[in-house]
């Protein structure tokens, strides 16, 4: 796995800001962040040869040899609910990704999305479902680092993975949709700290020139994932659901946000809600003891029907001998919850 994004954040916390005057380019040898003609900047290199120059407003250029471990890009700080444009040229020989990527504390996360890659397609592990944005699928993962560096210092934290199935350079990253996503597979985010279109190099060369276009329009003046996006209007929720014991008590949310709360008996019965949220979905079981067990048959969200047992995301089930060990079933042994993707 790539380590340079996790290094060189640990290398910005200890570098001052610059701020570059626009005109004409502008060619970086030193590690750097800072701002460049309304946008910020950010690069870091170990060794080997990489020439990164910044250019008027969102673009950068980058050519890199013999490298162990460089990553810059062009961007935002905070980061956040972004509609993302940009266009370009992206050419690895080796291991490389273009990915927008980003840091949010508390939680403490490292996410990537990413739509191209060189010879190995990142992170390798840790999958949980999928999103659908801007006209492609990404497979999502959570993977985590064990005291790495980090935006804080070093520190334990988890990063949140969009991997486009399909390459591509250039379009849209609409960020709430994979925000949104990850919520429903319980991959919170908390407060945005820095996000760029960025280009990694690792024991590779190649090239690369990316333009940011329109700034990167805010969707949500929040800095977390809390903030609901898109999907004005009603939207109807019926959970069918029973426990074994009765008395289990299981909770509705969507974005993250309690909708309802319901105290379920031992037949399987139908509940309704309806909110104006928009965002991911769970089904959360939160009080288990002794005997109970939660068995969800399926959600239905504006007369759509979501079954249990196609959801990846299961928190609340036993299984591999731990809490949250599997997935694709309507059962939850434990406190937890069952993710069935996003609002309509």
């Amino acid at each position: 796995m790539f380590y340079s994004l996790r290094k060189a954040a640990a290398a910005f916390v200890c570098l001052g800001l610059f701020s570059l005057s626009a005109g004409a380019q502008t060619c970086l040898t030193n590690n750097q962040t800072g701002t460049h003609d309304g946008y910020y900047y950010s690069f870091w290199k170990d060794s080997g040869n990489v020439t990164f120059c910044l250019h008027p407003g969102g673009r950068y250029t980058s050519q890199w040899s013999n490298i162990n471990n460089w990553v810059g890009g062009k961007g935002w700080n905070p980061g956040g609910r972004r509609t993302v444009t940009y266009s370009g040229t992206f050419n690895p020989n080796g291991n490389s990704y273009l990915t927008l990527y980003g840091w949010t504390t508390n939680p403490l996360v490292e996410y990537y999305i990413v739509d191209s890659w060189g010879s190995w397609r990142p992170p390798g592990s840790g999958f949980l479902g999928t999103v659908t944005s801007d006209g492609g699928t990404y497979d999502v993962y959570r993977t985590q680092r064990v005291n790495q560096p980090s935006i804080i210092g070093n520190a334990t934290f988890y990063q949140y993975w969009s991997v486009r199935q399909q390459k591509r350079v250039g379009g849209t990253i609409t960020t709430g949709n994979h925000f949104d996503g990850w919520a429903a597979y319980g991959l919170n985010l908390g407060t945005h700290n820095y996000m760029v279109m960025a280009t990694e190099g690792y024991q590779s060369s190649g090239s690369s020139d990316i333009t940011l276009g329109g700034g990167g329009s805010s969707s949500s003046s929040g800095g977390g994932s809390s903030s609901s996006s898109g999907g004005g209007g009603s939207k109807s929720f019926t959970v069918r659901a029973r426990g074994t014991a009765g008395g289990e008590s299981i909770t509705l949310r969507v974005n993250n946000q309690n909708v309802q709360t319901w105290t379920l008996g031992t037949g399987m019965q139908n509940y309704t809600a309806s909110t104006t949220l928009s965002g991911g979905i769970t089904v959360a079981y939160t009080n288990d003891s002794g005997n109970r067990d939660v068995q969800v048959d399926y959600i239905v969200v504006n007369g759509q029907t979501r079954q249990s047992e196609a959801q990846s995301y299961n928190t609340g089930l036993y299984a591999n001998g731990r809490c949250g060990g599997g997935g694709n079933s309507e059962w939850m042994h434990c406190n937890g919850a069952i993710g069935y993707g996003n609002t309509p």
